[in-house]
């Protein structure tokens, strides 16, 4: 009788485990989903402004709109939808956009699969992971392939007049010679738990 008393707790131990582990997978599944939407909607809203900027003014104005709108339209998606987003990248034209430990891990995972075959626009990596206080954190990060429009800004042949605002916004840029298909660096994401 004992032994299939502890059979019988092995066996709802392994029931509770494996129900744990599928609800952590859903959870975070659905965490992807809204980091997703999160992204879509700083991507919208920036890439909304910029052609704009750039339809209407030229180039250099929207490189201009780049420097001083691109973070507080990021702090408004970021408030609005409960997330911390950002972007960042292993060849930075804004300092401030520095990666963290964790995110050049990922970059760098990026950049790998990329050599590797992988299809920037689609990928993406997300972990669970605890920060300095403790807490749990949902971190995700979205690649962002350079596509032909980013090379007038970010490609090895830029015009006198692109450069020279480049020049004068970011003086440690170090975010040129891209080619269509590159990884520029990727949307970032956290979410506490």
């Amino acid at each position: 009788m004992k032994k299939r008393t502890l059979n019988l707790t092995i066996l709802l131990s392994t029931l509770v485990a494996a129900q744990s582990n599928s609800a952590d997978t859903v959870s975070t599944q659905s965490l992807e989903q809204e980091g997703k939407g999160v992204i879509k909607a700083l991507a919208s809203q920036l890439g909304n402004e910029l052609k704009a900027t750039a339809k209407n003014e030229g180039l250099p104005a929207a490189i201009k709109v780049c420097n001083t709108q691109a973070q507080p339209i990021t702090q408004q998606v970021s408030d609005a939808k409960g997330w911390d987003v950002s972007r960042t990248s292993l060849k930075l034209r804004n300092p401030n956009n520095a990666p963290d430990a964790w995110e050049r891990r990922v970059l760098e995972y990026f950049a790998t699969q990329k050599t590797l075959g992988a299809d920037l626009k689609t990928l993406a990596y997300s972990e669970i992971t605890t920060d300095e206080s403790g807490r749990q954190v949902f971190r995700m990060m979205k690649a962002i392939p350079v596509s032909k429009q980013c090379l007038a800004c970010h490609g090895g042949q830029l015009k006198p007049g692109i450069k020279a605002k480049l020049d004068e916004l970011y003086p440690y840029d170090s975010a040129t010679g891209f080619k269509a298909g590159d990884l520029r660096g990727a949307f970032t994401l956290k979410k506490m738990l």
